[in-house]
Formats: structure tokens, C-alpha cells, sequence
């Protein structure tokens, strides 16, 4: 059986190798001149590929049932893949990394398998054309090809370098549709004109996400202020809601909470500020400089007209810790595509069969990866997602 895999990333090799273990004739069409490029940039160049708290609440699917079944069949399986291509990985804080540091470590012990299974890798490969009659013809920029069984691996636009490629005409060539694509895991973009005061600046908040006023999510950890809004871990694990809700033209609102140590009220957070001012005299900047980046405290300084006050005034000050605790920013977009990590959308999942990940609409026809219509947080979900579907393909192909 000749099996093509149309895309050399993180759910490509995999399944690449799980077929060629079972016994296919596999191929795999890259159009970069090199596999994993994206794999090498996931974690900083670490590669933080998978995590002790691999639950279906960290990703976002148009449909979760489906979504279930897929995670849950393999999810068990993972690890011990990468201990039979002899990865040794390192756990820290629920994140999983090779034990090398190196995102290179994950890419070669899957290439290093895929050449002893004997494998055909072809680089710079662009794929133009798929065309299903008795069999699969695949049209390149280079050749052309004949399979018994394709699997799409080619990811989503996300990324520079995959913004220009022709994805989902091809998908959409093949008989699917596709939920509108959007960025995910990206900056977002804030009403206002302050930011180029607090451009670099990082701090230590929680952010709560509203859309249409109603509270959708809480995000803990290091948000950036970037020149025309905010960035970090934190701010990319709520972009994916973002996106979606500005596509239906839904308002979206970032509080942003930069006293998450105080676990009081806010009359008892004004209480500890007016305790420091008038029993210890120190001054509100340096009160607030006390746990807040200068430019931050310059910032809120302006917008309370508290910098020049001998006395408190009680107006200022409550409005001062309403912006302490819920300083809101009114996000108008996105970065675009080219600058996410990962998509939003893609082929839904009630066009496949989630048990083996084969298409409903091309027999012989698999989809594996970003392609659908899955996205995680950041932590290795992403990855998680591409090893789980590379694993149930490359299983399915040969009997299905």
C-alpha cells in the first residue's frame, strides 16, 4: 500500500512512522526544504511537548463530543511512542521537555525512526493538486504521484511561512468545508494611547477576560504591554475567545487585575494604602513602586492625579484601586495570522471519523493535526493534539 503524507510537521512524522510500522509503503511531501520547522520553534526552541494535565478544557473545538473521543483514545499512548524512539524527557511544573533542552532532540529521534522504517521523505514539494479517482493523484510543483491513501498533515496559516499555502483550497478540493480560520495564541490589540508609556513593561496580574460583558475566562501569569496592547502566555491563552467573539462582532474586554497577591477587598486594599501614607509616611509612588513597575505606577499616577497629593483625596484613591483590581482595556483586534502561534477553525470534526481520523467525504482520505478544527492553550496542547491524530492515522491506514 502507498501511503502519502502530505506535510512533514509534528502529526506528519508521526504518522508517517506508526504507518510504515504497520507496514505501508510511506512517502512524506514537504514543500520547505526541511521537516519540523514549526517543531523547532515550539517552547522557545525548547519544545514543551506534552503536559501532565492533558485535560479537554484546554482546548477549544466546535464540537467537544467528537473532539473527546479522539483525545481520549490515544492519550494514554503518547509517552510511550517517544520512549520507543528512545526521547528522554524531563518534567517541569506539569510541562514535559527533552531531556536535552533542545526542540532539535523531539525532530531527529522521529527522522532518525522514519529512516530506519525506510520512509521516503521529499522536501521543497509543494503540493498544487489532489485529484481522488481509483486512486490519488498528486500534483507538485516538481512530479507527480500515485497513492492508495493520502493524509493531510499540512497544518493551518499560523506562522509566517505557512500563511501563503494553499491549505484549505486543497481541503475544500477534496469535498470539505472549512470554519473560518482565525489567530490563536496571539497579541492582542487595545483601545487607548497609553501603551507606548508601558511598552516592555512585564508584570505579574490576572487577566479577566468579558465578552459582551458577561465574564468568560481567568487567566493567571506574566502579561506584556507591548506598543498597541498585551502579550505573554496569559494574553494568548485568551486570544482563541477573542478572535471568535470580534468574528461575530461581539465587544471583548480585558480587566486586568495587578494586585493578585491581595486577596482582600477593595476597601481593605484602600485600608493597607492609606495605613502606608499616613503611619509609615511614605509617599503613593513609592507605595505603589513597592510591588508595580515604575512605569506602571507613573501611568496610574496620571490617570488618578494622585502624583502632586499632600492629602488623600478618598475619590482618588478608591479610583486608584479600581484600577489596581480591574483596569480595563477594550481589545479592537488581533495580531494577525502571520504572527500566531497556532489557528482557530479549520475542517470540522463531524467530517471525519475520530476513530481512525479518515474523511467522511474522500474515502481514503485522512486529516491529521492543525487542519481541524481543534486549538489548545499554550503547554504542549497544540503538540498533543498532532502527536494523538498522527498516532490514530498511522494505525487506521493500513486496515481501514
Amino acid at each position: 500500500m502507498e501511503v502519502f503524507i502530505i506535510g512533514g510537521g509534528a502529526s506528519g512524522l508521526v504518522s508517517g512512522i506508526i504507518a510504515a510500522r504497520n507496514g505501508a509503503n510511506v512517502t512524506i511531501l514537504e514543500k520547505n526544504s526541511k521537516c519540523g520547522r514549526k517543531l523547532l520553534l515550539t517552547g522557545a526552541g525548547r519544545s514543551n511537548f506534552w503536559n501532565s494535565k492533558m485535560d479537554i478544557d484546554c482546548y477549544y473545538s466546535s464540537n467537544k463530543e467528537i473532539f473527546k473521543e479522539i483525545f481520549n483514545s490515544k492519550k494514554d499512548f503518547v509517552l510511550d511512542f517517544f520512549k520507543s524512539l528512545g526521547l528522554v524527557y524531563k518534567v517541569n511544573n506539569g510541562y514535559y521537555y527533552p531531556f536535552s533542552n533542545q526542540s532539535t532532540s523531539i525532530l531527529n529521534v522521529l527522522l532518525n525512526e522514519l529512516q530506519v522504517l525506510n520512509v521516503k521523505i521529499k522536501t521543497s514539494e509543494y503540493v498544487l493538486k489532489i485529484e481522488k479517482k481509483d486512486k490519488f493523484y498528486i500534483y507538485t510543483n516538481n512530479n507527480r504521484y500515485t497513492a492508495d491513501k493520502v493524509i493531510l498533515a499540512m497544518g493551518s496559516k499560523a506562522s509566517i511561512k505557512e500563511a501563503d499555502s494553499n491549505i484549505y483550497d486543497l481541503v475544500t478540493s477534496l469535498g470539505h468545508t472549512v470554519n473560518k480560520v482565525l489567530p490563536s495564541l496571539v497579541k492582542l490589540k487595545g483601545e487607548g494611547n497609553f501603551y507606548k508609556d508601558i511598552k516592555g513593561v512585564r508584570s505579574e496580574v490576572i487577566l479577566s477576560l468579558y465578552v459582551d460583558k458577561e465574564f468568560k475566562k481567568e487567566e493567571y501569569g506574566e502579561v506584556l504591554f507591548t506598543e498597541d496592547g498585551i502579550s505573554g502566555i496569559c494574553t494568548f491563552n485568551l486570544s482563541g475567545i477573542v478572535s471568535r467573539s470580534l468574528n461575530k462582532k461581539m465587544e471583548s474586554e480585558i480587566a486586568i487585575n495587578f494586585v493578585p497577591w491581595f486577596k482582600g477587598d477593595n476597601h481593605e486594599l484602600k485600608e493597607f494604602i492609606k495605613d502606608l501614607y499616613t503611619k509609615q509616611k511614605h509617599t503613593i509612588e513609592g507605595i505603589l513602586e513597592g510591588f508595580l513597575n515604575y512605569k506602571i505606577v507613573n501611568l496610574l499616577l496620571k490617570l488618578t492625579k494622585l502624583d502632586k497629593e499632600k492629602n488623600l483625596d478618598n475619590e482618588k484613591l478608591d479610583k486608584l484601586v479600581r484600577l489596581l483590581r480591574d483596569f480595563r482595556i477594550k481589545i479592537i483586534g488581533t495580531n494577525g495570522l502571520l504572527e500566531a502561534q497556532v489557528a482557530t477553525g479549520g475542517v470540522p470534526l463531524e467530517e471525519i471519523n475520530p476513530k481512525t481520523m479518515s474523511s467522511l467525504k474522500t474515502k481514503g482520505l485522512y486529516l491529521v493535526g492543525e487542519i481541524l478544527d481543534v486549538d489548545g492553550i499554550c503547554g504542549g496542547y497544540n503538540l498533543g493534539f498532532a502527536w494523538l491524530t498522527g498516532l490514530i492515522a498511522g494505525e487506521s491506514v493500513k486496515n481501514d
